[in-house]
Parts: C-alpha cells; sequence; structure tokens
C-alpha cells in the first residue's frame, strides 16, 4: 500500500485550514490534548515503549550492539516527549490571526524537529557504525522514511513526531 506523502502545499492548506478549526473550536469546551478520545499520556508511553521494543526487534541487535542502544533510545523517547509538548503548546494556545502565524509555526516546528533529528543521528552514530548492512536496511521502513520523497521528506511524517501533528 503507498503511504500519503503530503506536499508543502498540502501542509499550508491543511495548516490554514486548521486555523479556522481553531477558531470554530474556541466557543467550545477546550480542546483535548489528544488525537483520539481518551488517549492518555499513559497509552502514548506504552505506544513509544512496543515501538521501541519493536525496533530492537527489527534491528536483532548483537549483544555488544546492545550496549550501544540506551542513548538511542533516550533520544528517541526526548523526541516524543518534545513533540508531544509542542502539540499541546500549539493546541491550547491562541489561534493564529493571520496565514503569516500558521507560516511561522510551521517554521518553527520544522526547526524544533531538525534540532530533535539531529540529536537523534548524534546519538545514534556509534550504533549504527556498528550495524550491519542488512541491520540497516531494516530501519528506515520501520521510522517512516520514505525513498519516494528523498532527503525531502517532511519531518512530521516519521512517527517519533505523530504526537505532535495529531
Amino acid at each position: 500500500m503507498k503511504r500519503f506523502v503530503p506536499t508543502l502545499a498540502t501542509a499550508i492548506a491543511l495548516g490554514l485550514t486548521s486555523v479556522s478549526i481553531v477558531q470554530a473550536q474556541q466557543a467550545s469546551p477546550p480542546v483535548s490534548t489528544t488525537v483520539i478520545p481518551g488517549y492518555s499520556d499513559a497509552d502514548a508511553k506504552a505506544v513509544l515503549n512496543a515501538r521501541l521494543a519493536a525496533l530492537k526487534a527489527v534491528i536483532e541487535l548483537t549483544p555488544e550492539q546492545e550496549k550501544l542502544w540506551p542513548p538511542v533510545e533516550n533520544a528517541i523517547r526526548d523526541i516524543a516527549k518534545a513533540s508531544a509538548e509542542r502539540r499541546k503548546a500549539r493546541i491550547t494556545s491562541a489561534p493564529p490571526s493571520h496565514f503569516l502565524d500558521v507560516l511561522s509555526a510551521i517554521a518553527n516546528s520544522e526547526e524544533a524537529r531538525a534540532k530533535d533529528i539531529k540529536a537523534l543521528v548524534a546519538a545514534a552514530k556509534p550504533l549504527v557504525e556498528s550495524l550491519s548492512d542488512a541491520q540497516k536496511r531494516r530501519i528506515p521502513a520501520f521510522l517512516g522514511l520514505t525513498d519516494s520523497d528523498g532527503p525531502s521528506q517532511p519531518s512530521g511524517q516519521i512517527w517519533i513526531f505523530e504526537e505532535e501533528e495529531g
């Protein structure tokens, strides 16, 4: 099944659409900070734990490689936490009053995700350098990277940022 890949125009359109949605929600009760009704922080933590366990299973770490895993796991956990915090801040903030506010928010999110990705890359380098070609081949698809978008793939498509995107 081919995965939907939003373009910049789609992202901007969705962002602008969200302005009217957020404004419409102003009159309603406070907006939930979760994507699924009843989805709690504990649920998000359980899903993250499962994904980390699955990633380790997909890579099939050797005992020597296992020693290099903790910094990678910590980086992913930190990223997921920061992503969720950015989403909560976005949902609870005042709605944008202008399309430039939307574009600025997009830029701020991309800048924050870029910093997070660089931290993950730095934490993962020692582990990745120790992996076989077969182990390396399994990681991109598991993270949600696609080969069709090349280096310009939007960072929001990577599952470690999904709490932010909701």
